[in-house]
């Protein structure tokens, strides 16, 4: 058994298991600290595949802004409803368990038929070298810089915009 399959065990037992206990937890900060643990799990998934540019956005990106903003969203509102609507809707419940069961067994399924080959072809080699963060700030800032500024002034206006409705609100 090699490094990188036990690694990829490693991470991807991790990425299941939090995301079970993210799902069974009944406090939803304990969940989304949980959902922090599935997400930095990935960006190890995302670094085995030689995908760090991925696995660098998924740290900073989502374990980092997004998390912030969910665990902002939870404080803001009431989870106590959330809770009472899941224990008076019983088919419900049965049938989410019972999609969720279909799911795992479909997974379980590919799994099983796959056959991996050990083999790296040309094209996997290139992959592998066009995920790097290198090769994709050099075609960002040379083939794609115009829409590299549109986004980023795009980005600008709808901050500014929020700014003024948001100030337009307090006064």
């Amino acid at each position: 058994m090699t490094l990188e399959v036990l690694l990829f065990i490693i991470f991807a037992t991790i990425c299941a298991v939090s995301a079970v206990l993210m799902i069974t937890r009944p406090n939803p900060v304990i969940s989304a600290l949980f959902l922090v643990l599935n997400f930095a799990s990935l960006a190890g998934l995302y670094l085995i595949l030689n995908a760090q540019f991925i696995a660098v956005a998924q740290v900073i990106v989502y374990a980092g802004a997004i998390m912030v903003f969910f665990l902002f969203v939870i404080m803001l509102l009431n989870p106590e409803k959330e809770k009472k609507f899941f224990e008076q809707k019983t088919k419900l419940r049965i049938f989410v368990i019972a999609i969720v069961a279909l799911i795992l067994i479909q997974i379980v399924y590919i799994i099983s038929l796959s056959n991996p080959s050990g083999i790296i072809t040309r094209e996997v080699a290139r992959s592998v070298e066009t995920g790097t963060v290198e090769n994709i700030g050099r075609e960002m800032f040379t083939n794609y810089v115009l829409p590299f500024e549109a986004a980023g002034y795009l980005l600008l206006s709808a901050t500014i915009g929020a700014m003024v409705l948001a100030k337009k609100k307090f006064e």
